[in-house]
């Protein structure tokens, strides 16, 4: 079981990876509405850690290159996801 310790270092890793890929961070800005001026200051806040695991994982081509690149297996995204706070899964029965 991931900690929310190391969900947040994998998500901010994911971040870092992010920032990286000049064709895919203009995608997740237009898609979140967030400002890449603004992107250290949130690389603290859960939820907007949620939401950028939660991009990721939208495509799994997105997934395996970061994968790939941060030499992560895929499933640690979807665990780092869930273990962040705000991030567990929503029942809507």
């Amino acid at each position: 079981m991931m900690t929310a310790a190391q969900a947040t270092a994998t998500a901010q890793d994911v971040l870092i990876w992010l920032a990286g890929e000049d064709d895919l961070l203009p995608v997740f800005l237009g898609a979140t509405g967030a400002e890449a001026a603004d992107l250290r200051r949130q690389a603290e806040d859960p939820a907007f850690l949620v939401s950028l695991l939660d991009f990721l994982l939208m495509d799994d081509a997105w997934i395996m290159s970061a994968a790939a690149s941060l030499s992560i297996p895929p499933e640690k995204f979807r665990e780092a996801r869930y273990a962040l706070p705000g991030g567990q899964d929503v029942h809507w029965t």
